[in-house]
């Protein structure tokens, strides 16, 4: 039996059984099994993290030790991490994809003594690494992998049978707010990851702040497909149980987001741009680019009317009603009720954002970093500017340095670099969170990034560029998956450029062309194609900020190759090393 305790939230630890007594059984997780969606009470989380919690205790975990999870997200991972949580212990997250390098590194660097598998597949990944990490004694799967296996169910089973749950509950009172609570290694694009602290002060004065912008209500479906080794879907997992809603996780194929959001029908989704600008390619593909350049106006119109209160005059009413019927088609993508998404992680155009408002699924972006617990500036449905990513949150600081670096400081913060006093010292200054972006303000308080320190392109003739700007633009296109801009003390600026395989492969079909990528990114029709879309997309752009000459590389960019993060965030270096011959032969 929980305490009264239980109706106040003081670390983050306490959120699963405040949420109980606060919310009890209405549901808090929706999952598929099979091919039918289950779904969780309130209640029965909170029942079975005390379980699972007091199941870890007999185990062996103790208050501060580290704890490592690795699987796709599901609510198996959420419970997984609330009862560490819950036993004082810190959860220590790892991409489902790392190498088993890369899982050595952060299970060595954080000092894990126990970790959490998904499957047979990530076991053995594990098993491969035992002689690197000494100190990681305990493996548990969520899938049985054989019958000796610890698995979570029988932790559980165990945590419900024991003679006494109270320590639990005293593990859970013992913690203090500044406490460490989740390590995120950032996925990195340059160097080792580092491992980031975020306390139980920290989510909480974000959870808090996510009441405040109304971004997460208790009558709220939160459809999850993020990766739960990131910081924004943590930031979903917790402000969902701090405000009631429920959160859906995908069903674990990615093919499969855009049918699963319609069926769960989500009132907010937060996504990363990829998954956006996917949806816009799909939608539009068949529509008249002017078409859709005059539907977006009267949609931009239709929407500020609405907005103001105002009534659609006579004169637009009738072509609105043709206009909005088009657009109901996109908003069916979504489930037909999306009240907001919310994308970050890295820029999307603002033709897309301006596109989806239009058809009435308002897109908001906002920004942050591991650092700062996924939140620095938010954007909000009754303020926003298309092309900033929003304001300072509220009681946060925000300022622009004399170098044009971001600097941002309040109680989203974090604690520091794992182990790390030298890198926290050199990113955290007086106080202020240096964030290595660049950026802008406005008047009226609204940031722009307009790039990034060490991403900077400095050409043979001294110019600095910014190259997101110019990429941003080109994988607006339906045939482009990815750009990568190169130019750094070159007289000009060459970019590689990978196909879109679901687009360009039924383009090519169509016109009796080879289907495969390698011989079609050479295929003269092909060039003139994205040549088009090129000059295009330079006709925007200063005279030294344009792609002189470009390569199509015959696959597109990938994790496994180390040329993404988890994050889907480019890794020049990687890119530029594996192509060095290309740009050679660009220059050439």
């Amino acid at each position: 039996m929980e305490t009264a305790e239980s109706t106040t939230v003081r670390v983050a630890a306490d959120l699963p059984f405040f949420a109980a007594a606060t919310f009890g059984d209405r549901p808090a997780l929706r999952f598929k099994r099979g091919d039918e969606w289950q779904t969780q009470s309130f209640t029965d989380l909170a029942a079975e993290i005390r379980d699972l919690g007091t199941g870890f205790i007999y185990a062996g975990v103790n208050a501060g030790d580290r704890v490592c999870i690795i699987a796709d997200t599901r609510p198996e991972w959420s419970r997984a991490a609330l009862a560490v949580l819950a036993t004082g212990a810190i959860v220590v997250p790892i991409y489902a994809t790392s190498s088993p390098e890369e899982c050595a590194w952060v299970i060595g660097n954080s000092g894990a003594t126990v970790l959490i598998a998904e499957n047979a597949a990530q076991l053995a990944k594990i098993e491969s690494i035992g002689d690197q990490v000494p100190d990681l004694t305990t493996l548990i799967a969520i899938d049985a992998d054989r019958p000796e296996r610890l698995t979570l169910a029988e932790l559980a089973e165990q945590g419900r049978r024991a003679p006494d749950s109270s320590e639990l509950e005293a593990r859970r009172r013992a913690i203090n707010p500044d406490d460490p609570s989740v390590i995120i290694y950032t996925s990195g694009t340059t160097g080792p990851p580092k491992g980031c602290v975020l306390t139980h002060r920290n989510w909480l004065a974000l959870c808090r702040t996510i009441e405040e912008l109304s971004y997460l209500r208790d009558d709220d479906v939160v459809y999850l497909f993020l990766p739960l080794a990131h910081v924004f879907a943590q930031i979903v997992q917790f402000g969902s149980l701090f405000a009631g809603s429920e959160l859906a996780y995908f069903g674990g194929d990615v093919k499969r987001i855009v049918p699963e959001l319609a069926e769960v029908r989500p009132t907010f989704l937060p996504s990363v741009p990829r998954i956006f600008e996917k949806v816009y390619t799909l939608v539009t593909g068949g529509i008249d680019p002017e078409q859709r350049k005059q539907a977006v106006q009267l949609g931009l119109t239709v929407r500020a009317l609405q907005r103001a209160g105002k009534r659609v005059p006579d004169e637009l009413a009738g072509a609105w009603a043709a206009t909005d019927a088009l657009f109901a088609k996109v908003r069916a993508v979504y489930g037909g009720r999306l009240r907001q998404a919310l994308t970050g992680a890295a820029p999307i155009s603002v033709e897309v954002l301006q596109f989806f408002y239009a058809a009435g699924v308002p897109v908001l972006e906002g920004y942050g970093m591991t650092e700062t617990t996924a939140v620095g500036t938010v954007s909000t449905l009754d303020r926003f500017k298309f092309g900033t990513v929003g304001v300072a949150g509220p009681g946060f600081g925000l300022k622009i340095a004399e170098d044009g670096e971001i600097l941002m400081r309040g109680p989203h913060v974090f604690a520091g670099y794992w182990q790390d006093p030298e890198a926290t010292a050199a990113t955290v200054i007086d106080g202020w969170m240096h964030t290595g972006d660049l950026g802008e303000l406005d008047a009226d308080g609204f940031l722009t990034i307009t790039g990034r320190k060490k991403d900077i392109i400095i050409t043979a003739g001294g110019k600095n560029i910014a190259p997101a700007n110019l990429e941003n633009v080109l994988r607006q296109s339906r045939w482009i998956s990815h750009a990568v801009t190169f130019g750094d003390r070159k007289p000009y600026l060459v970019g590689l450029i990978t196909l879109d395989e679901e687009e360009i492969v039924p383009w090519a079909a169509a016109r009796g062309l080879p289907t495969d990528l390698a011989t079609l990114r050479t295929h003269p029709d092909v060039i003139t194609l994205i040549q088009g879309v090129v000059d295009e997309a330079n006709a925007r752009f200063a005279t030294v900020a344009q792609i002189k000459r470009f390569a199509l590389l015959e696959r597109d960019l990938t994790i496994d190759t180390g040329e993404l993060t988890p994050s889907l965030k480019v890794k020049r270096n990687v890119i530029h090393a594996h192509h060095a011959e290309l740009y050679d032969a660009l220059y050439a």
